[in-house]
């Protein structure tokens, strides 16, 4: 008996020490890195299409981590440079994902600023890559048979096109594809994010 309490001491000890260093030391380092000067805040529709992108799962498949050279090609890729902590000051909470079933998200506005191609990937992946295994969101749009002005149509092939009537985006689609178009990091890193051994605070964290 006289033995379980220093063992529940020590055990206790044990654990506010890896809480300090494993939680609360990079979270203070972490809030400490400054906002980019080119990172923007999100607009209202943006949060509104990143909420639809959280509760679609979208983590599963899709990162949002470009990593350094020696650790995957993602600059060859066209992903953009490796992130940093800073990257993320309006991601709460973030996407980093694990996954990459598709190709990383990060920098997906810069890549494709298109509306029109979102759209139409969203409705149907097959209509632009015939091996792609991504899930279609039908419920994100609807059929029309006359659309209405301000109405965002969905150019599609024909053997993806409805039998009558037109393919319409709801505002969920809108709002999703003006969080991916917000999805931009290609401003340069601030010098203060990288660590003396040449990795960004996100990737030290997640290593």
């Amino acid at each position: 008996m006289n033995r379980y309490l220093p063992l529940a001491i020590l055990s206790l000890a044990i654990l506010a020490f890896a809480t300090l260093l494993l939680v609360i030391a990079p979270g203070m380092e972490i809030a400490a890195q400054p906002v980019p000067a080119d990172l923007h805040p999100y607009s209202e529709q943006e949060l509104r299409g990143r909420e639809i992108y959280v509760s679609l799962g979208c983590v599963y498949c899709h990162s949002q981590q470009p990593r350094s050279p020696d650790q995957a090609p993602d600059g060859e890729r066209g992903w953009g440079r490796a992130a940093v902590a800073g990257d993320y000051a309006y991601d709460a909470p973030h996407q980093l994902g694990t996954m990459r079933t598709g190709p990383d998200l990060q920098n997906v506005g810069a890549r494709l600023p298109s509306e029109a191609w979102h759209l139409r990937h969203l409705y149907q992946p097959r209509s632009i890559f015939a091996w792609s295994i991504m899930p279609s969101y039908p419920f994100l749009f609807e059929v029309k048979d006359s659309p209405s002005k301000g109405d965002k149509i969905v150019d599609l092939p024909v053997e993806y096109a409805p039998g009558s009537g037109v393919v319409v985006a709801k505002a969920d689609a809108i709002s999703l594809v003006a969080y991916l178009k917000s999805l931009d990091r290609t401003y340069p890193a601030p010098t203060d994010s990288l660590r003396d051994d040449g990795y960004s605070t996100v990737e030290a964290e997640t290593k």
